[in-house]
């Protein structure tokens, strides 16, 4: 992410997102992130777009993983760093990482994919520090057609936009990652790809 370019001022209900409105909302997200997510114990996760580092914390309990997290909001990072404090949480985009190539095992994107300014730089990326054979989960909105577009007109100037299925399939194949499918539970869908 843009570390200029912030929206929705998260930073300034960082302490209260988990039990707030969005926090209740991204939980059938998040399920689906649980129920569908390949750990083993040792795997390298990252969480791009951690937030309160909830997805982290949960994973930890799940399998012994290696957890690390990044976010430009720089509050919603306190949370996670009390949450998650033997992990590594950083401040930074999600279009340069400090990481080193072929690092994770998995990659994940809750409820942060149509946040991200620069969709194609965060893509190349995410295939630049992922394993040969790493899983990339995106967790995002499925809104209906008519309801996605009036949402994208809405969304332009304040950092956001969604995409369907389709869109999101096309966008990472485009960069060289395989598709593996998609799961969904109403407005959530969890779209899963792996690098080759």
């Amino acid at each position: 992410m843009n570390m200029a370019k912030r929206d929705f001022k998260f930073d300034k209900r960082a302490g209260k997102y988990d039990d707030h409105f969005e926090g209740r909302l991204s939980r059938r997200f998040y399920e689906l992130l649980y129920r569908y997510t390949d750990l083993r114990s040792g795997d390298k996760v990252l969480d791009v777009g951690c937030g309160t580092g909830t997805i982290l914390k949960t994973f930890r309990e799940l399998e012994k993983i290696e957890g690390h997290g990044i976010d430009v909001e720089p509050e919603m990072l306190s949370v996670a760093r009390r949450k998650c404090p033997d992990m590594d949480i950083r401040e930074c985009s999600c279009e340069d990482t400090p990481y080193d190539e072929s690092y994770f095992d998995t990659l994940t994107a809750c409820m942060a994919y149509h946040h991200f300014p620069d969709k194609d730089a965060f893509e190349k990326e995410a295939l630049r520090i992922l394993k040969p054979k790493g899983k990339l989960y995106i967790a995002d909105p499925a809104f209906p057609h008519l309801i996605r577009k009036t949402l994208n007109f809405l969304c332009r100037n304040i950092n956001g936009e969604f995409f369907s299925s389709e869109e999101i399939r096309s966008r990472f194949e485009r960069q060289g990652f395989r598709y593996i499918g998609e799961q969904k539970d109403r407005y959530a869908r969890l779209v899963i790809f792996e690098k080759p």
